[in-house]
């Protein structure tokens, strides 16, 4: 049975359009059953319109407190039956009322190779620190921004006097191929959280078959 996804956007949801495709093309075991917005003219609502998925807005600035947001948002993930929630540039951190609801079944993707650079600009903070590498964590999520256990990373260049949003349109390129790649892996059961250290199975090797994984954080696979 596909992992049923809710995922909340706060913008134009390009990694939101990443994980759709690659259900839609099979690629992914996985279908999102609802898009979740704070703000009701994010782009990612659009896109759900156009592939008919259930989408919804619970706009913060109609509550008095983070609590309340919070408490909405669980009633309509719950409505939905997801399986796990996607942040998928959901610019709003999360408070206890919502991590417990759904803990260790959140996930993020952060453009910058954690713990380097966390924050709202991690592409522009690397670019201006003048790093050789640059890139993009799929990660858990918890109770401190951009902290979580690290499920997959990847890497890109930085060019000598790139600016960020150069660097950050070659990481996002990335980010549209590990975020279903992470996704596809938790689908399948392959993921173990061992304190800080995620550790993935090889394919075709189920973790309940397994003393110790085979692989940690694995290539790309085929599709992805």
């Amino acid at each position: 049975m596909a992992l049923k996804l809710a995922v909340l956007v706060s913008g134009g949801g390009s990694n939101l359009q990443s994980i759709i495709d690659k259900s839609e093309a099979g690629v992914l075991d996985a279908r999102v059953v609802l898009v979740l917005s704070n703000k009701p003219g994010a782009g990612g609502l659009e896109r759900a319109r156009r592939h008919a998925i259930p989408h919804a807005v619970v706009d913060h600035t109609e509550f008095p407190e983070r609590e309340a947001f919070d408490a909405a948002m669980v009633a309509r993930i719950r409505e939905s039956g997801a399986d796990l929630v996607v942040l998928a540039g959901f610019m709003r951190m999360l408070t206890p009322v919502f991590l417990d609801a759904f803990a260790g079944r959140i996930v993020n993707i952060h453009p910058a190779l954690l713990p380097s650079f966390p924050g709202c600009h991690g592409q522009r903070d690397a670019a201006d620190y003048g790093v050789k590498l640059a890139g993009c964590t799929v990660h858990f999520v918890d109770e401190i921004m951009d902290h979580g256990q690290v499920i997959i990373q990847a890497a890109v260049p930085a060019m000598p006097g790139e600016g960020g949003d150069a660097l950050g349109a070659r990481i996002l390129e990335m980010e549209h191929r590990v975020y279903p790649q992470a996704i596809q892996w938790l689908a399948e059961g392959r993921v173990r959280v061992e304190g800080r250290h995620v550790l993935v199975a090889d394919a075709g090797r189920p973790l309940a078959a397994l003393n110790r994984p085979a692989l940690v954080n694995p290539p790309l696979e085929q599709g992805f």
